[in-house]
């Protein structure tokens, strides 16, 4: 277990620039219900984190913080559109249900998760395994590599579902 920032600590980080954070988030955003979304979750991962060994910069260390998440929310959101987007061409007999639409866009969101970090050429790899059905020989010719790399790519994104998996 990581030692974490002291409450107190955080609570004054909090104090001191949340309002900036906020600011700095709705700018990019554009929406200011998702900007405080942010700003809260940016906190919540600081008291989680380990603690910086000096925080002398607290702007940028927040800024570093919010950045990941940000990037985090847009992917997922691109991914969320395009998955509408496709299920728009449907005719209307083979379009799911709302609740049906809400579980599928949760569990690729929760796929996306899993598979966030891994590098973009592994992720690939996997995914044209997982979901397309390529086999290694396909999936080689199609990324431009060869076989071995896809047999690495595949030993790496599966050890990192495992370990995130088991996290």
């Amino acid at each position: 277990m990581h030692a974490v920032l002291p409450a107190d600590s955080v609570a004054e980080l909090y104090q001191s620039h949340h309002s900036w954070l906020y600011g700095w988030l709705r700018k990019k955003l554009g929406c200011a219900h998702h900007a405080a979304d942010l700003a809260q979750d940016t906190f919540l991962r600081v008291l989680r984190a380990p603690p910086p060994q000096a925080l002398r910069e607290p702007r940028a260390f927040l800024t570093t913080v919010a950045h990941g998440l940000l990037t985090n929310h847009l992917r997922r959101q691109a991914l969320e559109r395009a998955y509408l987007d496709a299920l728009a061409w449907l005719p209307q007999p083979y379009s799911p249900s709302p609740e049906s639409r809400a579980l599928l866009i949760e569990t690729l969101l929760e796929i996306d998760a899993l598979l966030d970090g891994l590098p973009p050429k592994a992720r690939q790899a996997f995914l044209l395994s997982q979901l397309e059905g390529l086999r290694y020989a396909d999936i080689a010719e199609r990324l431009n590599v060869s076989l071995s790399m896809v047999k690495k790519y595949m030993l790496q994104a599966v050890s990192h579902c495992m370990r995130i998996g088991a996290s």
